[in-house]
């Protein structure tokens, strides 16, 4: 009896082996899971991505507004007729000044 009892223990060890450690075992099926979220989170993360830059090309290629704005910012550059005003914040001149200098 008892040797019957520690042959039926071996094989259930043997039979839950592949289920738990083989190819298609619960560990493997978790780990492939994990690794389909992380690529459809990381899919997302790019569909957004590409849909930036394609709503951004059809604004360049479409519309002015997009053009202005890079001259402005990008190239500091000015339409006919308009004015540079540069406002200083006095406070932030006082810490330049206020901070020491490298020899």
């Amino acid at each position: 009896m008892r040797l019957l009892s520690i042959l039926l223990v071996v094989l259930l060890i043997v039979i839950q082996y592949p289920l738990w450690l083989g190819k298609g075992g619960w560990l493997r099926v978790w780990d492939l899971d994990r690794q389909v979220t992380a690529a459809q989170q990381k899919n997302e993360e790019l569909k957004d991505r590409n849909d930036r830059l394609a709503s951004e090309v059809r604004d360049l290629k479409e519309g002015r507004d997009a053009v202005e704005e890079r001259a402005r910012y990008e190239l500091g550059m000015l339409k006919e007729g308009e004015v540079f005003v540069q406002v200083i914040d006095p406070g932030k001149t006082a810490a330049k000044e206020a901070a020491p200098k490298a020899p």
